[in-house]
Order: C-alpha cells, then sequence, then structure tokens
C-alpha cells in the first residue's frame, strides 16, 4: 500500500489548493470551455427503430444525449435535448431512458429518438442551471426492477443530498428523502426492497427502504475520513453483487471495500490496479468492471480498466487517457469506457475493450460523455 495517511497534511492542502474534482469545496479553477450544443437529428421513425447495441451517452458539457454506433469507423448516429449537463441515466426494459440533468430528469424513447419530456425536481436549486461537477440537480440515477419508478440523486451544494423517487407512470416526484453530500451514485437492490445512495463527500452510503422511504447511513471509509472534504480517498460508485446483493466500492486500484447493507460492515479486499477508480458495473456472472481514471499523485498508475472476476483475480487493461463510466453489453464481451470525466482531462469519445483479448479502439460519441448504457 502507499504511504498515503503518512502524507494527508500535504495532500489536503493540495487538494484544497487545487479544488480538484474529488475536492468537496467549489471550484476555482475554470471548467473546461463549454462547446456549442449539439443540434440533434429528426426523430427515427417507427419504422425504422435504433438497432440493438446501439450505445447512449450522457452528454455533460451540452444538454442533449447522444446516440453511438460502436463499430468501427462509426460513431454519433444522432441527439437529442434533455436538459442542461446531463450526468447519469438509466435504461427500462421498455426502451425509456431516464436521464438526471441539472434541471430535471428527462425521458426519451430510444427507440424512436424523441424526448418525452422533463419532470423537474422537488429540490429547487438557487438561480439558474449551470454546468460542471459541482452543479446543483441529479447525478446518479436508477430504476426498480419492475420499472415503476425511478430514484435520483440530487446533489444541493454545500449541504447534504437528495433522493428523490419517481413515479415513472405519472412521471411526477412523489417522495424525498435525504443522503448523503454529492450523491454520485445510485443503486437498487435485486428485489427492489432497498435503494443506495453513494454519498461522495460524506463517505457513506445511505440505504433507503422503497416501503418505508426510511434512510440509514452506513460508513464507507477503508482509508479513514481525516482529510474530510479535501480527501482524494472517498466512495464514488457502486455496483451490487447479484450472488449477495452486497455493494462493491472501489478505492484506488488498492482497496475494495465490500459492503453488506444488512449489518453496515465493510470488508476490504485487495486491488491491484494502482490508479484513482470511478465507475463500476457488474454483469451477472459477478464480473466487476472498474474504470481507473489516472493518477492523482506521483506513484500512481495510468488510466485502465479492471476486470475482476468472482474469485478476486484481476486483469488490468490500460487505457489511453481520462474515463469515467462503464457499460458491458449483454453477452460479456466488450465494455464501453466513457472519455467524459469529472475532472479536467475529458475527451469526446468512448473507449471499446474486447475483453476476452484486451484489445482497445476509440470511436468519437458526444460531447464530455459520462453516463451510458447499451440499448437492447
Amino acid at each position: 500500500m502507499k504511504p498515503r495517511l503518512a502524507l494527508w497534511a500535504v495532500l489536503v492542502t493540495v487538494a484544497l489548493s487545487l479544488l480538484s474534482a474529488c475536492a468537496g469545496a467549489a471550484e476555482s479553477a475554470p471548467e473546461r470551455p463549454r462547446p456549442a450544443t449539439v443540434t440533434p437529428t429528426a426523430p427515427t421513425p417507427a419504422s425504422s427503430p435504433t438497432p440493438s447495441g446501439t450505445l447512449l451517452v450522457a452528454d455533460f458539457d451540452s444538454d442533449t444525449v447522444t446516440f453511438v454506433d460502436p463499430a468501427p469507423g462509426k460513431g454519433p448516429t444522432g441527439s437529442v435535448r434533455v436538459g442542461t449537463a446531463p450526468y447519469g441515466l438509466a435504461l427500462g426494459p421498455d426502451g425509456r431512458a431516464w436521464v438526471a440533468t441539472a434541471e430535471g430528469v428527462a425521458v426519451v424513447d430510444t427507440r424512436t429518438r424523441t424526448s418525452l419530456g422533463l419532470i423537474p425536481y422537488a429540490t429547487q436549486a438557487d438561480g439558474p442551471a449551470t454546468m460542471g461537477e459541482y452543479r446543483a440537480g441529479g447525478m446518479g440515477i436508477a430504476l426498480s426492477p419492475d420499472g415503476r419508478h425511478a430514484y435520483v440523486g440530487v446533489n444541493v451544494p454545500d449541504t447534504t443530498g437528495v433522493l428523490e423517487v419517481i413515479d415513472t407512470t405519472t412521471r411526477k416526484v412523489t417522495d424525498t428523502v435525504p443522503v448523503g453530500r454529492r450523491p454520485f451514485d445510485v443503486d437498487v437492490s435485486a428485489d427492489g426492497r432497498e435503494v443506495y445512495a453513494t454519498g461522495h463527500d460524506s463517505y457513506d452510503v445511505t440505504a433507503v427502504r422503497t416501503d418505508t422511504l426510511k434512510p440509514r447511513r452506513l460508513e464507507v471509509a477503508p482509508y479513514g475520513t481525516e482529510g474530510g472534504l479535501g480527501s482524494w480517498l472517498k466512495p464514488h460508485y457502486a455496483a451490487v453483487r447479484p450472488t449477495d446483493g452486497k455493494l462493491l466500492l472501489p478505492f484506488e486500484g488498492e482497496r475494495l471495500a465490500v459492503l453488506d447493507p444488512r449489518t453496515g460492515r465493510v470488508t476490504v479486499e485487495p486491488m491491484t490496479a494502482n490508479t484513482h477508480q470511478h465507475g463500476t458495473t457488474v454483469t451477472p456472472d459477478g464480473t466487476l468492471f472498474v474504470v481507473g481514471t489516472g493518477p492523482i499523485g506521483g506513484d500512481d498508475k495510468e488510466a485502465s480498466l479492471t476486470i475482476r472476476r468472482p474469485d478476486g483475480t484481476e486483469r488490468v487493461i490500460p487505457l489511453d487517457g481520462a474515463h469515467e463510466a462503464v457499460a458491458v453489453s449483454r453477452d460479456g464481451r466488450t465494455a464501453y469506457v466513457t472519455g467524459g470525466f469529472t475532472r479536467a482531462g475529458s475527451w469526446d469519445g468512448i473507449t471499446v475493450v474486447d475483453v476476452p483479448t484486451g484489445d482497445t479502439r476509440r470511436v468519437a460519441a458526444g460531447v464530455r460523455p459520462l453516463g451510458i448504457a447499451v440499448l437492447t
């Protein structure tokens, strides 16, 4: 392990002075210049629906979601306006995508590439919608297994976040629940009985029962909480392990925190990528995919994709440049890693990873693509 705790005073001072993406204070460094808004394409005729295997990405530096053909030599095939700075997205079995933006949750019919409207948040922010990681509004989002509810983590700058519950039939917010600070990720248990909001700046996961909406704070801090808001060593994204319902939260390519939501107990397993980590997903067979964003310290390694088997063995595939989130094809043979990234250094594309061979190639995709889903 790296001697990080011995360097806390230096790390905290540097992190707060730079006000980087993993610090909790407001940014002083300018955001990446906002590109021109993508011009959405005309809706796809009902007679020619969006092909299966198309990717959908959230354009964090714009106000659209973009459809992407990941085949060699292909790329963006169209876009739909959804609202300012879309972050996470969730795809339902009916082909509707639910997109967390700064303004509300947008609903998109992915088969016809049309907007079905915007659901405003019950939690109102001061002033107009803005760009950037610290903006107010939706971050993580997930659907219940039956598709009847959407759960979105809403960031409220300088205080705790809120989990908003949306009835997907009426498309209205029905309930709000307090959760941790900056809810990067939202996940749902396989039986739909609990929702988990990962609080980046509060070192926790808030478990919320869906019948009573009673929240429980579960601390996840394998490095401790000494660094406070200025620490890099905080939770980002989680994945629910299909075999036992435990939450898997990677830290720094060094430690995998395994959280049992029933007891709140956290066990720690070693990881091998040795790089700052963000996006995660898990396949039905229990294989965990983790995005290494790149170095934050002098002894960190570059960006990578970790593929961790259920027995704990890992393959680490190098990636070129910053990345944020990951999705995997239905057959598990291809991973798609977005280049959007919440920190500086993002790029407008996706890395396509051939899982059996580890070969990689880049595909153009949207504007600072962050959240991603594979259409079926």
